[in-house]
Order: C-alpha cells, then structure tokens, then sequence
C-alpha cells in the first residue's frame, strides 16, 4: 500500500442503493468473474486452494451500491450466476469503502468483520479458505503517478 493514499470510510447515500438494486444485477457478477479470471490468467491465485472452490456459489454485495454479484467456479473458470436457485456457500457483504479498503490491504476481513463492517455467512471452512488465498496474493506494484 502506499502510506501517501488511503482509503477513508464512506457511505454512499441511501438513494444510490435505491437505484443500484433497482438495475440489472448481470453486469456486477460479469466484471467481478473476468477481474477473477484474469488474476487466475496471471497466477495470482494460489491453485492450490482452486480445488476447494469447485461448484461453489459465492455472493458479494455491496450494501450501499445496491449491487449484487453471484459467481461459482468450476472447470478452472470463474463462472457468473445471474440467477441462483440455491442459497451461497459463502457470502460477503459491505459497503463499497470496506471492499475499497480490502482490496488496497489497508484493512484486513478479520479487522473488518469484528467491527461489524463486513458481513461473512455461509461454510465457515470455506470462507477460512478464501482468506487465506486472498492474503497469499502479491499485487503487482504499479508505478505511483504524481502529478
């Protein structure tokens, strides 16, 4: 992380949700699958853990967007699920700063779920593992732009 960034806490305003769940879900689960697919593509992702992950159906929304994203893996591909029969395995729910600040490492799930700011239901084994294969990750460092 670079110490000169960081990512405050927010909420969006109520009525973003509103229209975000208004909208078609499709788009979220489509962008979150191919960022997946790609860092499977660039061996981001430890393959060890892969296997776990097999016909699961995973969840991630975000509260204050309103936006939904359903996904599984299976055949060594993330898979979008635009309308899931059944509940998740593991789902993730916060707000768009939590994921922000997840993303950017300025925060870690365990700091963020004892605060009550992200929310993990579902295989607890299962989401044990998906930590582990999130903090395995190396980032690639881009460059920092000053302007």
């Amino acid at each position: 992380m670079n110490p000169q960034f960081s990512i405050p806490k927010f909420r969006l305003p109520e009525f973003v949700g509103k229209l975000g769940r208004a909208l078609p879900q499709w788009p979220h689960a489509i962008a979150l699958v191919a960022g997946l697919n790609a860092a499977l593509k660039l061996k981001l992702l430890p393959e060890d853990g892969l296997t776990a992950l097999d016909e699961k159906l995973f969840c991630v929304r975000v509260l204050d967007t309103g936006g939904t994203a359903c996904f599984t893996y299976r055949d060594g591909l993330f898979r979008p699920v635009f309308s899931p029969t059944r509940e998740p395995d593991l789902a993730f729910a916060a707000n768009l700063s939590a994921f922000l600040q997840l993303l950017a490492r300025q925060e870690d799930p365990d700091t963020l779920f004892f605060k009550r700011e992200l929310e993990i239901t579902g295989d607890t084994e299962l989401g044990l593992i998906v930590k582990n294969m999130l903090d395995a990750v190396v980032w690639p460092r881009l460059p920092f732009a000053r302007s």
